[in-house]
């Protein structure tokens, strides 16, 4: 995981030496105390043109970590004097149009998931040739240079997974069920595919539809009654591993339960042993980050990543780890 770490940190450290007055000890804390000075007077902390970015998302309703993107986005925007647009639908092509519908507007900068790219291939393309540029965030980092945006703020998804695969052959575990809840996307794909890479064991998909719990809760439970010897179960987002706890006790199986994702009730879960581990790829910084790129890039022509990634995951949240979480999973921001 070391090396996992090390990725995260060096991305982040770009990202906030570029948006800081330089990193000196001096130069860091003067810029610090003036984005506070400027957050206390409701005021942003730059004098740039109030320029106008949209972030477009495939979130579907009542998402708890498209709302921590969202929060970590709309305090960049405050902080760069921007004015801030979002939207979302689960369905691609919805998705696309509102992309379309931003482009239409004259935006000056667009942040776009990825999560079913063939849908939004030709959306990010008309954004681009308007001259528009685009940040995409959290799914999509395979087809983000290909579609011409500036760059990816996400965790790559394969690796993910290949971290939760080494996690569960330290813990032992024999057979995982990867439940994914959103067919079609790929980022999801892309995490089971990497826990089977380097697990030891075996791994099978469960796909549910994951608008509906109650229907994840009897189709994991059903599976956990039918296959015993099944005894570990991944989730691929936070909502999830409370459903799949209670379709374990159901089940009246002893699997251990893991998730990507974290949140208020996950840490707390994870303080008690309910869960063995979350997989964190901070939804607050992908958000803050990618209007901050933006910003960086209308004021200063700046680019992050040099053609790659910028990864702000994974990183494996342990009981050791919760509590130290705590304090900002309840203030909605990890």
């Amino acid at each position: 995981m070391a090396r996992f770490r090390t990725w995260v940190g060096i991305a982040v450290a770009g990202a906030l030496c570029a948006s800081l007055a330089g990193c000196s000890s001096t130069g860091g804390k003067r810029a610090e105390d003036a984005r506070k000075a400027a957050s206390a007077q409701g005021r942003a902390a730059v004098d740039t043109p109030r320029w106008t970015f949209a972030m477009i998302t495939h979130s579907g309703d009542g998402d708890t970590f498209w709302d921590i993107v969202q929060e970590g986005a709309e305090q960049a925007a405050r902080k760069d004097n921007i004015k801030f647009l979002y939207s979302h639908d689960d369905e691609a092509q919805q998705q696309a149009q509102l992309v379309d519908a931003a482009v239409d507007k004259g935006v000056d900068g667009i942040i776009v998931t990825l999560a079913k790219p063939d849908a939004m291939k030709a959306a990010v393309a008309r954004a681009v040739k308007a001259g528009i540029p685009v940040v995409t965030v959290n799914s999509g980092s395979e087809q983000s240079k290909a579609f011409g945006a500036l760059t990816h703020i996400g965790q790559d998804e394969a690796v993910a997974g290949e971290a939760v695969g080494d996690e569960l052959n330290g813990r032992g575990r024999k057979k995982v069920l990867c439940v994914l809840h959103e067919q079609g996307n790929v980022g999801h794909e892309q995490r089971c595919d990497g826990v089977r890479e380097t697990f030891d064991g075996t791994v099978q998909n469960l796909y549910v539809e994951g608008t509906d719990m109650s229907s994840v809760q009897a189709s994991i439970g059903a599976k956990l009654q039918a296959d015993p010897s099944v005894d570990a179960v991944v989730t691929l987002g936070a909502p999830y591993a409370d459903t799949a706890v209670k379709a374990r006790q159901d089940a009246g199986s002893k699997a251990e339960v893991d998730t990507f994702d974290l949140n208020s009730k996950v840490v707390a879960k994870l303080k008690d042993g309910t869960l063995g581990f979350a997989v964190d790829q901070q939804p607050y910084l992908q958000g803050y980050e990618a209007v901050d790129l933006l910003w960086l890039h209308r004021y200063n022509a700046d680019t992050l990543g040099g053609g790659r990634p910028v990864l702000t995951g994974p990183q494996i949240v342990t009981r050791d780890q919760a509590a130290e979480l705590e304090e900002y999973t309840d203030r909605g921001t990890r």
